[in-house]
């Protein structure tokens, strides 16, 4: 009898444990996300695009505080506009700081003659 009962409790063990290990695990950091939906001017060049893109990477390298980029499309909405990037910043002041930072300066006089236009969302927990 002893015996059932130590299988039962194992059994029931292992079932919680699978169940603990199996159970979805998600956070809500404490970063800034930065996304940009771009339409591009007609006249632009698919290279004048790729070096707006390029500069973004560059950009993340030089401005402190840029923990991470996203820099490929999956769908973007609406359709006519065609590329879209994402910036995670360590935290709002980081953010705040980006916009003044020579770099994005200098990134601004690669990408803002080719946007014709743009819409940008900002969020963070």
């Amino acid at each position: 009898m002893m015996r059932k009962i130590a299988l039962v409790v194992a059994a029931v063990c292992i079932f919680a444990a699978g169940a603990l290990v199996g159970a979805n695990v998600f956070r809500e950091p404490q970063t800034l996300l930065h996304v940009v939906v771009v339409k591009w001017k007609a006249e632009s060049t698919p290279e004048q695009q790729q070096a707006a893109i390029d500069g973004v990477r560059k950009m993340a390298a030089d401005v402190p505080g840029i923990r991470n980029i996203w820099l490929k499309k999956i769908k973007t909405q609406p359709a006519d506009y065609s590329t879209v990037f994402a910036i995670e910043f360590e935290n709002k002041a980081a953010f705040d700081a980006y916009t003044s930072n020579p770099a994005h300066k200098d990134w601004e006089k690669t990408y803002l003659p080719i946007r014709e236009e743009s819409h940008t969302q900002d969020i963070t927990n």
